[in-house]
């Protein structure tokens, strides 16, 4: 994509299935996804972990990237998560999805041998994964599932490679994100959580990868333009009407949490089931998360 910044406010998708067969549901993908960009949002990631990636197969990816493009208009940007175990695998994913239609790519290092690896063989990883890569890169930090984070030195060290363009920090810490923000100062650094997205724009920011708008689209898109208009009053108070939703349903509940409360936002989003082995909500859990979403 070329004209256009890559910042603002994204949805980092579930994937809709069919709870006859498993399948992936195309025509809710694409509904969902064109309702996303009508409410403001500045793009969507496909088969990130709200996508239940790991639960997906490679052809699975690449088809949901192309039902994903086929709903997006021009200017919004698709970015396709394709991090994998081998450097060889993550290489096949990120081509596909860039013949698949994404913009670019999100990389998260390879986590199951994560004590065997080191700075230097990460940076090599994603090296090898940016030249081969037929779209720009961003790196993805995600220590809740990698169980490896990413060091604002390895940041520092990639910051000048030119293939490598930004960075997603889902580890929940400011002092994190500021030494991203440092480390990379030419890059696109987007929050990972809702709970922060005012703080990391307040911190030079470029904008967020946000869950929790997948069920609550418009207060994120508002909140980041209030702040871009100078009305701190008006995004601080989005702020905290956002905070709740993703530490209670994102953070606590996961892909699962999250496909429950589209399904109860008025208007209709379809969240659906999610894929086993993940679980779905208790009960109580599906009650909470409609009081939340409806704000009792």
């Amino acid at each position: 994509m070329t004209g256009r910044d890559l910042a603002g406010v994204f949805a980092p998708i579930t994937t809709p299935f069919d709870p006859a067969t498993g399948d992936i549901a195309p025509l809710h993908l694409r509904q969902n996804v064109a309702r996303l960009i009508a409410e403001g949002l500045d793009g969507v990631v496909v088969a990130g972990s709200t996508g239940e990636a790991p639960l997906l197969d490679p052809d699975e990816q690449r088809r949901a990237v192309e039902w994903t493009r086929e709903a997006l208009p021009e200017e919004a940007w698709l970015i396709a998560g394709t991090g994998a175990e081998s450097t060889r695998q993550t290489i096949a994913l990120s081509r596909a999805a860039a013949q698949a239609g994404a913009d670019a790519v999100l990389v998260r290092p390879p986590g199951y041998f994560a004590t065997a690896h080191s700075t230097r063989s990460i940076a090599t990883h994603f090296r090898a994964v940016a030249d081969a890569s037929p779209v720009p890169v961003l790196l993805y930090n995600i220590p809740k599932y990698t169980h490896l984070p990413l060091p604002p030195g390895l940041v520092e060290e990639l910051a000048g490679y030119e293939r490598v363009v930004g960075i997603k920090d889902s580890s929940g810490d400011l002092a994190n994100l500021v030494a991203y923000r440092e480390a990379a100062p030419r890059w696109a650094v987007f929050v990972g959580s809702g709970s922060l997205l005012y703080s990391a724009l307040e911190l030079g920011c470029d904008g967020g990868i946000l869950a929790v708008a997948c069920f609550a689209p418009r207060p994120c898109a508002d909140l980041l333009a209030a702040f871009r208009s100078g009305d701190r009053t008006t995004a601080r108070g989005l702020q905290e009407r956002l905070a709740p939703l993703d530490k209670e349903i994102v953070g606590r509940l996961g892909p699962a949490g999250v496909k429950a409360a589209m399904d109860v936002v008025a208007g209709g989003f379809y969240g659906g089931p999610v894929r086993p082995p993940l679980a779905p909500l208790a009960p109580a859990d599906q009650e909470r998360v409609a009081a939340l979403v409806r704000g009792d």
